[in-house]
């Protein structure tokens, strides 16, 4: 009984995922560009909120520096794109591997620190990026950043620049889900959860915890870098004044109102990044933070676990209830 619940609950699921992606490949057609464009950022944000979930939601590591990793992705797909005509679609590896690198070599130093002090360290990698972008000017253009040219799509699909950028988007975020659900419903994912609940515990297991840790880190960034360098290539401009600490808060924000320790949580949370700013702006020019920050508030009091945290077992325990009274009726 228990296996047919479990088996009915994952059609659902996979019913719902496949209706999902079948809105999401109808929607382009049906807005304007400017929507268009806001739809893939919202994907964009989605990937980078992933990363941080799987950091700070799966193995307990607090980060408020992943807007600097963004950056960092951003810039190595501007760089290889600018000065080396390197295709698109070809930046998205490397700026995964350096900003893998980075997250290795900053998740080192980092194992030495919990909660909020480890919050504080990563705080400075958000801090420190914009001025390190400005000081090698020669290479990132200072000031004044980067400009690129959006890329064409291929010939011969009928889609414009705009909508084949979404579709890219979409592959990509697509492809970040599932690789994401691997890693979390594997073994690493376990071991990331176990050190996350009982650190101590899981190192009397044999779980080498600092091994785990900064592999989290890595994983983690390196989801963000492949998020830049996709906004990098949608926007077709990077300077420094883009990556401010304000988007290593909005990454932390959005985790934690779409759902923390969640897959799902992540493309709520990239609304969240897009749209609630603006939406806050429109209803109080005087003051658009206040009503940023009372949205926040709302989300969380009603949904303390997220949105999709708060409502994903609640329909686990609906779909439960619905089989057992129709059990009940046969």
């Amino acid at each position: 009984m228990a296996r047919e619940a479990g088996t009915d609950i994952a059609l659902w699921r996979w019913a719902g995922a496949a209706a999902l992606i079948a809105a999401a490949v109808v929607l382009p057609f049906t807005l304007s560009n400017y929507h268009v464009f806001e739809a893939t950022q919202v994907m964009i944000y989605a990937i980078a909120v992933l990363g941080l979930n799987i950091l700070t939601g799966y193995n307990g590591q607090i980060s408020l520096g992943h807007g600097g990793f963004f950056a960092a992705g951003a810039y190595t797909a501007a760089i290889l794109m600018h000065r080396y005509g390197v295709p698109y679609w070809a930046t998205l590896l490397p700026a995964a591997l350096v900003c893998f690198a980075l997250g290795v070599i900053f998740g080192l130093p980092a194992l030495r620190f919990e909660g909020p002090y480890l919050a504080l360290v990563t705080l400075a990698m958000a801090v420190a990026m914009p001025q390190l972008l400005k000081y090698f000017d020669s290479v990132t253009g200072g000031n004044q950043g980067i400009v690129l040219v959006k890329p064409l799509p291929p010939p011969g699909i009928g889609l414009d620049r705009d909508r084949w950028l979404y579709f890219f988007v979409f592959a990509v975020l697509l492809l970040a889900i599932r690789a994401a659900a691997n890693l979390l419903n594997g073994r690493t994912g376990r071991a990331f959860v176990a050190i996350r609940d009982h650190p101590i515990a899981a190192a009397a297991m044999g779980i080498n915890t600092a091994r785990y840790k900064t592999l989290a880190f890595g994983v983690s960034t390196l989801f963000t870098g492949v998020a830049g360098a996709l906004a990098a290539i949608v926007i077709g401009f990077v300077a420094p004044e883009s990556f401010t600490l304000f988007l290593s808060i909005s990454f932390l924000v959005g985790s934690a109102v779409g759902g923390i320790a969640t897959i799902g949580g992540a493309v709520v949370g990239g609304f969240f990044i897009e749209f609630v700013p603006n939406f806050a702006n429109d209803i109080s020019e005087a003051a658009p933070w206040a009503i940023y920050g009372l949205a926040m508030l709302l989300f969380m009091y009603i949904m303390p676990r997220g949105v999709v945290g708060t409502l994903g077992p609640g329909l686990a325990h609906a779909m439960q209830q619905f089989r057992s009274a129709r059990g009940a009726e046969k």
